[in-house]
């Protein structure tokens, strides 16, 4: 999730076994190391602008990794402390329990959303994305941002406590939506008589109320919307677009390239959900993503050069929405 979601959930852990007096301290101890696995954003590379995105929510989010990443925050915050902070009073093997427990949950809570994270790394190499809940959600943020400044405020830890739960709850109402909505995604596929090959479906922005379905039939991927309300449901029909297959449509582009291993690269990362974007010749996008649900119009993709087939395929946002898709992402919102 957001940088802002992963400090606070740390937070919110160290508040929940603190005692009064450490309320406050375990605070920013927690929030500091809830933030540490999201470090490996920085992992670039100037002439390779796919390995951000390999890379980013790699193995700083497996759950083989929590002990090491709380030991470097702890062993970063340790001096600080010392220094700066000469009146606080805690043991290193203190500080490292509590930013152990800021970190513990980076990895599971980002495997929530739909990017996805290398959780079970090196075991099992394969993202891990659960689709119950957006990248950001503000009533889950919101929830969680009160019952930690209470929290810190009132030095009283049970607040956390109940922070925590909302979470907990928030997220299990997030599988139930996410069952909900593949239900009527399925059902939708079916009244077109379509066999679905591969189908994804994930909570649109900031919500649980409002989810896109993508799916593969044939050669072709469908992208709808649907909404599982409480009291009658609603499904908003998409776009569809020709499915990239590398071997197919990477025409005159060499297999032995640079630009055609970019290409299975990122058809991979994107889990097959590749296709050009309409109107842009050389874009390949991620169709799993579009600022508006029932659209085509990918978030990020990669340029196709075929003049340039030796060198690596500039990586580019795409997040640019008109005043009319923001209006039609709302309506739907709002079950209109």
């Amino acid at each position: 999730m957001d940088v802002l979601t992963q400090g606070l959930l740390g937070a919110a852990l160290s508040q929940s076994i603190a005692n009064k007096k450490e309320t406050r301290l375990a605070t920013g101890v927690g929030f500091f190391a809830g933030l540490i696995a999201d470090l490996d954003i920085l992992i670039s590379s100037s002439s390779d602008p796919l390995l951000n995105i390999e890379i980013h929510r790699h193995f700083t989010h497996s759950i083989f990794f929590v002990p090491i990443g709380g030991l470097i925050a702890a062993l970063v915050l340790w001096p600080v402390l010392k220094y700066f902070f000469k009146t606080v009073s805690i043991s290193f093997k203190r500080l490292y329990v509590f930013c152990l427990l800021g970190y513990s949950l980076s990895g599971f809570i980002d495997a929530c959303t739909s990017y996805g994270t290398h959780l079970f790394w090196p075991l099992y190499d394969e993202r891990i994305s659960f689709h119950i809940i957006s990248i950001i959600d503000p009533i889950f943020t919101g929830v969680l941002l009160f019952a930690v400044i209470k929290a810190w405020r009132d030095r009283r830890p049970r607040l956390a406590h109940y922070g925590l739960l909302f979470c907990g709850l928030y997220l299990l109402l997030g599988a139930l939506q996410l069952h909900r909505a593949n239900d009527m995604a399925m059902e939708l596929a079916q009244s077109r008589q379509h066999e679905v090959e591969k189908i994804s479906v994930k909570p649109s922005m900031a919500n649980l109320l409002l989810w896109r379905s993508i799916y593969i039939s044939g050669d072709k991927i469908y992208v709808d919307a649907v909404r599982p309300g409480i009291t009658s449901s609603k499904t908003y029909t998409g776009d569809s677009v020709d499915l990239f297959i590398p071997e197919r449509d990477a025409t005159g582009i060499p297999r032995d390239s640079e630009l055609y291993s970019d290409i299975l690269r990122f058809q991979e990362f994107s889990d097959g959900f590749i296709a050009l974007e309409p109107g842009k010749e050389n874009l390949l996008g991620d169709v799993r993503y579009s600022m508006t649900p029932i659209k085509i119009a990918t978030l990020w993709g990669i340029t196709l050069d075929k003049d340039k087939p030796d060198e690596h395929a500039h990586y580019g946002f795409y997040r640019a929405t008109s005043p009319d898709d923001r209006e039609k992402f709302f309506l739907m919102l709002l079950g209109n």
